[in-house]
């Protein structure tokens, strides 16, 4: 049951983090679009390599994370004004989004796997998009990461990060004539109002947690 529910979890974040349209989406469209499925598939594998290692170390590194519960008190706190922050980010680059075909045809020079490789690896936002869900799988006791109980978990994400780029950059493809209208609103509307949903959602979280209870705990003592 165990491997399945860590297969479970991480294939649904992973699917659903490859969703928003993001740099490397945008460049597995382009690449599709030349090139095709085949070299799609290896850009694809070229960039979950690098996330494969990130996703395992981010893993590694929150197990040993939640047993400082004063640093874990810290992270979480950082983790409300680091959503906050990235809902700034995406607001801000929208209006950076490129339009037009073939802006990307440096990039087709080199073997579609490098693509990936090097793209992921520039990719920094995965470490603390990682480590955030890490931290909250392990606290909220959704995965467990015993023995090679890990592997299912990161090997569930892989997947979760293959399907749904394959499926957002094909789904793309289809509809190429209205992604400018799909970039002005996704990424300056959509995913900032997600992100300070998640943000709000953590605060409260954080807000139960630490101190609310300790707001009970010194009525008690004044009472």
């Amino acid at each position: 049951m165990r491997i399945i529910q860590n297969i479970a979890v991480g294939f649904t974040v992973s699917f659903l983090g490859s969703l928003p349209l993001g740099f490397l989406n945008i460049v597995g469209l382009e690449v599709y679009a030349e090139l095709g499925l085949e070299s799609l598939v290896w850009y694809i594998l070229g960039v979950i390599f690098i996330e494969a290692f990130v996703a395992y170390y981010t893993l590694i590194f929150a197990n040993q994370l939640v047993q400082n519960k004063k640093l874990m008190k810290s992270i979480e706190i950082f983790g409300v004004f680091f959503l906050l922050l990235v809902a700034f980010i995406f607001y801000q680059k929208s209006s950076d989004t490129v339009h037009g075909e073939s802006y990307l045809d440096s990039y087709l020079q080199w073997p579609v796997f490098g693509i990936g490789v090097f793209l992921s690896c520039l990719n920094f936002l995965q470490i603390p998009f990682w480590l955030a869900w890490n931290l909250y799988f392990l606290n909220g006791n959704y995965i467990s990461i015993y023995k090679r109980l890990k592997f299912y978990y990161v090997g569930g994400t892989m997947v979760g990060v293959f399907f749904g780029m394959l499926f957002i950059i094909y789904f793309l493809d289809k509809i190429h004539k209205q992604i400018a209208f799909l970039t002005d609103y996704m990424i300056p509307v959509i995913i900032p109002v997600f992100f300070v949903f998640m943000a709000g959602f953590q605060g409260y979280k954080v807000h139960r947690k630490y101190f609310s209870n300790k707001i009970a705990l010194d009525e008690k003592e004044t009472d």
